[in-house]
Parts: structure tokens; sequence; C-alpha cells
């Protein structure tokens, strides 16, 4: 048998006391809680190939706000009457489309559709499509935007001489972007007069 050189210290250690199981139950809790602490984050404590890509931030949607729509109002502004968005040519970017018309006070003003855009190196949104020239006097009752096309109900007339409080046409369009442009096509293919 091997005799200890501090005999004090081998009989010390030979025989556990409360104390030291009190002082390795601190130790241990605080090793625990400092390691809680010291964990690398989700992302890093994976290894590459496990790794799932993560998505692009989405792009906010352009604002129609300040916007020069083409239309002309004559000496009264334009109004932007409703606006949606929605990622209409598949980029991943969405694209808004705004309602507007001259700010007339009295009497239906027609209504313009309008394709915003705002490309990544853009300072403003930009008109890059009119769905509904105002000329063709169409009012725009409902309009909206699901599965990447744009469905709405126009308002019309039959004839010139029709009076603008009292549309006598409805149409049910649909836009989808297809080959670089809009294509329009009837939603539900009625046309009612």
């Amino acid at each position: 048998m091997q005799q200890s050189a501090v005999p004090e210290l081998a009989q010390a250690h030979a025989h556990t006391r409360p104390i030291h199981w009190l002082a390795t139950a601190t130790a241990l809790a605080g090793v625990v809680a400092l390691s809680s602490l010291m964990q690398p984050d989700a992302a890093t404590a994976a290894a590459p190939q496990d790794r799932a890509p993560r998505p692009a931030p989405a792009a906010a949607p352009p604002s129609a706000e300040g916007v020069t729509f083409p239309i002309d109002c004559g000496p009264v502004d334009p109004v932007v009457a409703r606006q949606t968005s929605g990622d209409l040519d598949g980029d991943g970017r969405p694209e808004t489309v705004a309602v507007v018309h001259c700010d007339a006070g009295m009497s239906t003003p027609p209504d313009g559709v309008y394709v915003l855009t705002q490309g990544t190196d853009a300072n403003r949104p930009r008109v890059v499509a009119t769905l509904v020239d105002p000329k063709d006097r169409s009012k725009v009752k409902e309009f909206a935007i699901r599965d990447g096309a744009l469905y709405a109900t126009l308002l019309g007339y039959s004839a010139s001489d029709v009076p603008t409080c009292c549309p006598d046409v409805t149409e049910h369009p649909k836009w989808e972007w297809k080959d670089g442009s809009f294509l329009r096509s009837e939603s539900s293919g009625a046309r009612s007069v």
C-alpha cells in the first residue's frame, strides 16, 4: 500500500461530508446555467448540409402614393380610389393594382386600372400596365388578386348616350401575366346588358 506524501489531504478526501456534496451540486448547477447561456445559435449549430435555405425577406408592395398615372383629369387631381397587391408576374415581388379616377366631386367619373411595380434599383414605383383605360367609361365595382391573376367586375355602357348614373353593361374580366404582358379574358364567360 502506498502512503500519501500529505496524509492530511488523503484523510480529508477519503470521507465525504455533506459540505462536499453541497459544493459539488452548486458547482454543477453553475456549469449547467453557464452552458445554457453560451449555446450557439440554432442556425450555426446545424451541419451545413442540414440547413434549409432561408427564404428572402418579403418585399413590400409598391405604394400608389405620389405616382403619376396616365389619366387626363384637366384642372382636377386624380384620386386613387382603391388598391390591392399581390404577385402577378410570378417573380416573388408583389405588384400593386390601383383603381384611379378624376376627383370630379359630382357625377360618376370613369375608372382607370393600373399596375405598379418597383424594381430593386428604382427609387419610386412606376406604372407598367393600363388594364382599364378611363376612355372606356368603365367603373370598377369589385376587384381582387387571386392565384396570380386579377379578377374584376366592371360596370359600363352599351352606347355613348347612356347616362353615367346608369351603367347598363356588366363585365367580369380576368387578367393574367403571360409571355411578357397582361392578357384579358372573361372570368365567368358572361357579359350582361
